[in-house]
């Protein structure tokens, strides 16, 4: 018994351990952002720095709207492309998937959540970019193209954990909706799905913070002009992409200033987190 106890000790001492380690990894990142990135905001001024919508480095003009504005843009086209698909594959997995077919979709799925980035910014250029040309003509790198190709690289971070969301409903749920008349497909829609909503709304937080810190994939086929984006077959630059590209020459005034960057980057995904808790709960109360 002894024995025993010491070893629950032990690892009770491991987990307080690597808890303390994570919170203290997430303050020191903070920290090193912050207290870099808020005085370089101050002195460029938040609202040149903000609402700018010029980036000249060269010339010590600092404005990042342009990246926030394709930033928000290609989110959202992201989520437009992937949120439904990945739902409604989810669906299909958890509740129509023949036996004999999911042992082969499944791990094709996780495979897809495996790939580089790198690969799917290789596939988006010599697949979408030629594509979006033959369509729309052009240069085929826009908008339009990343918003495509973030769709497809958030899919199996929400087909995942929205198929694991739907599988933990019970199956009282559904039997209780088919001996009230239901048919098949209304059970599963009317009653197991929104019974699943908080952990598909989770899916789809996952899926955008990947959509909003994806970087190597959206350089390689968003065409990254620092300029406001007029339709969706502009170019355009994500503000991870501005943090990158300039990143490993920039000095001074100009390094500070893709810190501050990577500052408004975490607030921004801060408040997205902070608003998606809110609707969560939203839906709780509701």
């Amino acid at each position: 018994m002894n024995t025993q106890k010491l070893k629950e000790t032990i690892m009770h001492g491991v987990f307080l351990g690597a808890a303390c380690a994570s919170i203290l990894a997430v303050a020191l990142i903070c920290w090193f952002l912050f207290s870099n990135g808020i005085p370089t905001i101050l002195e460029i001024g938040p609202i040149k720095f903000l609402t700018g919508t010029r980036w000249k480095p060269l010339n010590d003009i600092f404005g990042i709207l342009p990246m926030i504005v394709g930033s928000i843009y290609v989110t959202a086209g992201a989520i437009i492309v992937g949120v439904p698909i990945g739902i409604l594959c989810a669906i299909f997995m958890a509740r129509f998937c023949p036996k004999k077919i999911y042992p082969i979709l499944k791990p094709a799925i996780e495979l897809l959540a495996g790939i580089p980035s790198i690969v799917y910014g290789f596939f988006g250029l010599v697949v979408i970019v030629p594509a979006m040309q033959k369509i729309f003509g052009g240069s085929g790198k826009s908008m339009l193209t990343a918003s495509i190709l973030l769709g497809i690289m958030i899919l199996p971070t929400i087909i995942g954990v929205s198929e694991s969301a739907i599988r933990a409903v019970p199956e009282s749920y559904y039997e209780g909706a088919l001996a009230l008349g239901d048919t098949h497909e209304g059970s599963v829609f009317r009653t197991v799905v929104p019974a699943a909503k908080s952990g598909i709304l989770a899916g789809v937080i996952l899926g955008v913070g990947r959509a909003i810190g994806e970087t190597m994939a959206v350089i390689m086929v968003a065409g990254n002009q620092a300029v406001m984006p007029g339709s969706l077959l502009d170019g355009v630059r994500t503000m991870t992409a501005n943090i990158v590209l300039e990143m490993g020459y920039a000095s001074g005034l100009h390094r500070q200033a893709l810190i501050a960057t990577g500052v408004v980057l975490f607030v921004f995904i801060l408040l997205i987190n902070l608003l998606f808790s809110v609707v969560e709960r939203g839906d709780k109360n509701g």
